[in-house]
C-alpha cells in the first residue's frame, strides 16, 4: 500500500507547520515574502498562497493585507495527527500495543473470508519483498497487513485511530532499515503465525504473538 499523495499545496502547509513547531518560524514574528518562501520550499508562487491561506483560516497564521504573514501567538494546538507525527516512537509503540491488542482481539471474531484473503495477500507480499530486498515494499505490505487487521476488527474508530499511527510508523521503518530489510525478515515467521492466529480464532495465541512483534519492534 502506497503513500496517500498529498496536494503540492498541503505538503507545504505541514512543512511551515513543522518549521513553526521547530522554532524557525517564531510566534508574533512575520513569515519570510512569497518569494523568499518559493525559493526556500521550491515551489511557485500558487502553492504558497494556497498553503498560507489554510494555515490563516485554521488560525495558525493571521494575513494582513499590506502588512504580511504573522505566526499567531494564540494559534491552536496542534491536532492529534500532528502530536503522532512529532512524537518519539517508544510513545507511539507503547499506545500502538494497547491499540493492536483490542484491534486482535475483535479481528479474531469478526474478520471475514474476503480480509483473510487481503491479509494473506500482504503476507504474500512481504515475503517477496524480503526475497528481494526492497524496503520500500517491505514497508507497505508490512503495514497494509495490519490495516487489514484494524479495519478486520469492525470498529472504524480503531481502524482511524491505527491509520493516524502510520506516517509514524513508516518514518521509523526507514529509519531503522537503512540498511536493508533484515528486521523484516527476523519477524515474518510472526507475521505468518498472528495469521494463521486469527484464520483459526484463536484469541490467546494471536495475542501472544503480537506482543513478540512489538517487542521485537527495534
Amino acid at each position: 500500500m502506497s503513500d496517500v499523495k498529498l496536494k503540492l499545496s498541503d505538503q507545504i502547509s505541514r512543512k511551515i507547520q513543522d518549521d513553526i513547531a521547530g522554532g524557525r518560524f517564531k510566534t508574533g514574528e512575520k513569515l519570510p515574502t512569497e518569494p523568499e518562501l518559493m525559493k526556500m520550499y521550491s515551489v511557485g508562487r500558487s502553492s504558497i498562497r494556497e498553503a498560507v491561506k489554510a494555515l490563516a483560516m485554521a488560525g495558525i497564521l493571521t494575513v494582513q493585507q499590506g502588512a504580511g504573514t504573522t505566526v499567531n501567538a494564540d494559534r491552536p494546538s496542534a491536532s492529534i495527527n500532528d502530536k503522532i507525527r512529532h512524537a518519539k516512537f517508544d510513545e507511539v509503540n507503547a499506545v500502538r500495543n494497547l491499540l493492536e491488542k483490542e484491534i486482535i482481539a475483535l479481528a479474531v471474531q469478526n474478520r471475514n473470508e474476503e480480509q483473510l484473503v487481503a491479509m494473506q495477500q500482504w503476507l504474500n507480499k512481504r515475503r517477496t519483498a524480503i526475497e528481494n530486498n526492497e524496503r520500500q515494499q517491505c514497508m507497505d505490505a508490512d503495514i497494509g497487513f495490519h490495516q487489514t487487521i484494524a479495519s478486520a476488527s469492525g470498529n472504524t474508530v480503531l481502524a482511524d485511530l491505527y491509520q493516524s499511527f502510520t506516517d509514524t510508523i513508516r518514518h521509523f521503518f526507514k529509519e531503522r532499515e537503512k540498511q536493508g530489510v533484515s528486521h523484516f525478515a527476523f519477524s515474518h515467521h510472526l507475521h505468518e503465525q498472528l495469521f494463521n492466529a486469527i484464520k483459526s480464532k484463536k484469541g490467546k495465541q494471536a495475542q501472544e504473538v503480537l506482543q513478540q512483534i512489538l517487542n521485537n519492534n527495534y
